[in-house]
């Protein structure tokens, strides 16, 4: 990068759209009205600069999120690397995923750094500061000030299986979750059940509400009914499917199966019926959705829908460097196919 890089637009102060050209010493110096040898020294971390001058240049720094020269050389010899966040604790489903970008990472030679979600004032510049190239985010919920953010540092954003809609303008990873609640609710069906439930996550998250409506879907075509007392939402928890699972057992017409929006929430129903002395699946059927560790675990081994997690990682590994590398995308919303994968714990009604 030469000062030929230069543009008029950049003089105003203000921080550079997304996607335009590195700054240069020169153009800093050039808005904070000094020398390219003064910007140097501030850069380098010399004392020998008037206290004034050295928070201007700095600001000047920061607003354009200058990267100094040997940064890039590192990055250039090591590497590109990519930021991964996700937010609460890390369960097997969240482990899944990320084995899929490392292991992706690896075979291309990209470096990952794993985080939980930093919402300081400058968290998309300090990024961009260290060297990220792109930022993939599991399953998180972003705000129009997150966008804004990653949008003003330049830094491209992937989700991977968003638990809402993403916006148009965000690029997404997911599963086909209508379908596999189809399929799971189809094999229920097939097994001789008609009174089977819904235990889910948040009744407002996008991929709850497609396998809730794969689930009634897969009803409707059998024209089995469906109380209202049948189909509940909470969070994609262990206390879900024990409390849900209390519940639905002390109806006047309980179910005899149980589709559960994720392997965790399952797990907590075979433990509800456990403990209430009904065997799995003599007496209830049980299918998660997910098909991580737990799954197999279980006892006994889980009948549940198959989100190809590890792929979908790589996938979005793939995508957030096709971004960063200035490529254009088919499409911003990607969808694998799910499986239904059968197991012990579905039997014949």
């Amino acid at each position: 990068m030469t000062t030929a890089d230069w543009s008029p637009g950049k003089e105003s102060g203000k921080p550079k759209p997304a996607g335009a050209g590195r700054t240069t010493l020169a153009a800093v110096a050039r808005m904070a009205g000094v020398s390219i040898a003064t910007v140097s020294k501030v850069v380098n971390g010399r004392s020998d600069v008037a206290p004034r001058t050295r928070s201007r240049v700095q600001e000047l720094l920061r607003q354009h999120d200058y990267v100094a020269p040997v940064v890039r050389r590192a990055e250039a010899a090591a590497g590109p690397t990519i930021e991964v966040q996700f937010a609460g604790d890390l369960k097997p489903y969240v482990a899944e995923a990320l084995g899929g970008v490392v292991d992706a990472a690896a075979e291309l030679g990209v470096s990952v750094v794993v985080s939980q979600p930093d919402r300081g004032p400058r968290w998309a510049r300090d990024l961009v500061a260290m060297g990220r190239r792109a930022l993939i985010a599991v399953t998180s919920v972003y705000t129009p000030a997150y966008l804004d953010a990653l949008t003003h540092a330049g830094l491209p954003l992937v989700v991977l299986d968003p638990l809402h809609l993403p916006h148009t303008d965000v690029t997404s990873v997911g599963s086909t979750n209508f379908a596999g609640g189809f399929a799971a609710t189809q094999h229920l069906l097939l097994l001789g059940h008609s009174r089977i439930a819904y235990l889910g996550g948040p009744a407002t998250a996008a991929v709850n509400q497609a396998r809730v409506h794969g689930f009634l879907a897969a009803m409707e075509a059998e024209k089995a009914p469906v109380p209202n007392a049948y189909v509940r939402p909470g969070e994609f928890d262990y206390e879900t499917g024990v409390l849900g699972a209390a519940v639905l057992l002390d109806l006047t017409e309980p179910p005899t199966a149980v589709f559960a929006g994720n392997d965790e929430i399952a797990l907590g129903v075979i433990e509800t019926a456990r403990t209430r002395g009904l065997c799995v699946p003599g007496d209830l059927s049980v299918v998660g959705f997910d098909d991580t560790l737990l799954a197999r675990m279980a006892s006994p081994p889980l009948t549940t829908v198959r989100q190809p997690l590890r792929e979908m990682g790589g996938v979005a590994l793939r995508t957030a460097l096709r971004i960063a590398n200035g490529e254009k995308l088919e499409s911003h919303h990607v969808e694998l196919a799910t499986e239904l994968v059968v197991r012990t714990s579905t039997a014949p009604v």
